[in-house]
């Protein structure tokens, strides 16, 4: 069996960025902690928490200390609450989530009604939403995008990790929606690149594994764009390989979402090597 990784795989620039930023930050005395977890990988969260940087999910919750804002960013309110708290306050947003809150917000200002395109629950969207001043639409679907009514000034901006292709399907909608329309397409090149080895490769093999955590929006999206070419199984550590996946199987490819660390990418390329 030949085991093959994808072209472009795991860490993005912006979660190497926020691990880097937390450890940085890590203490001995518990003091440290991330506004919820930093990344959406359990495993690193974990080994996070083991070098001194733990997780709350509230600032209610911290009376001092150091808070850091994570890879997914937070509304403005955060920053203004941190403050009057007197906790000091280390910002790890992803520079293109950033981009993706600092565009919303400039449409806003400037009279745009702003649609976000993106998963209403995912907190890198909840966090762009709040830099609009609560005055955005949330789409995920194109009949979402169709149920919109007329608007004078359209302004549209994306998750940072949204489908590119789905981002294309969605606007199309919308451009029926308005004469004046901005499109500020904020959607990561990683995530680009990631989704687009991995569609390659999967049309190359028998199978896929597609690493991280089942929390991770993006992970759970490359997941999703295998399985339209092949058997694709989802998998957030070795410990989850089963022997089954290999019978019959020639070719396997292995990807991983952007919040996965390299460790647990050579776990369990070792293991399916050590199968081969």
């Amino acid at each position: 069996m030949e085991v093959i990784l994808a072209e472009h795989l795991g860490f993005c620039y912006g979660v190497k960025r926020a691990i880097e930023i937390a450890r940085q930050n890590a203490s001995s005395d518990g003091s440290s902690s991330t506004l919820g977890p930093i990344i959406h990988n359990p495993q690193m969260v974990e080994r996070l928490k083991n070098e001194g940087v733990g997780t709350v999910g509230s600032l209610n919750e911290m009376d001092d200390g150091l808070v850091i804002i994570r890879s997914h960013g937070v509304g403005p309110k955060v920053y203004e609450e941190a403050e009057s708290r007197g906790l000091e306050l280390v910002d790890a947003t992803c520079p293109h989530v950033k981009k993706a809150q600092l565009s919303a917000k400039l449409l806003s200002e400037e009279g745009y009604t702003v649609v976000i395109v993106g998963e209403k629950d995912h907190p890198e969207v909840k966090s762009i939403f709040e830099w609009t001043g609560h005055g955005a639409h949330i789409i995920e679907t194109e009949a979402e995008a169709e149920a919109l009514p007329r608007i004078g000034k359209l302004g549209i901006v994306s998750q940072t990790t949204f489908s590119g292709d789905r981002f294309q399907s969605i606007v199309s909608c919308l451009l029926e929606k308005s004469r004046e329309i901005k499109i500020l397409r904020t959607i990561c090149t990683a995530t680009d690149l990631r989704q687009a080895a991995a569609l390659e490769l999967a049309e190359k093999v028998d199978a896929m594994l597609v690493i991280g955590g089942k929390n991770s929006a993006n992970t759970t999206r490359l997941a999703q764009l295998c399985a339209t070419k092949c058997k694709t199984y989802h998998i957030e550590t070795v410990a989850e390989l089963q022997d089954e996946w290999m019978n019959h199987v020639n070719k396997i490819g292995i990807t991983a979402g952007a919040s996965t660390p390299d460790w647990i990418i050579k776990e369990v390329y070792k293991q399916c090597q050590s199968r081969a």
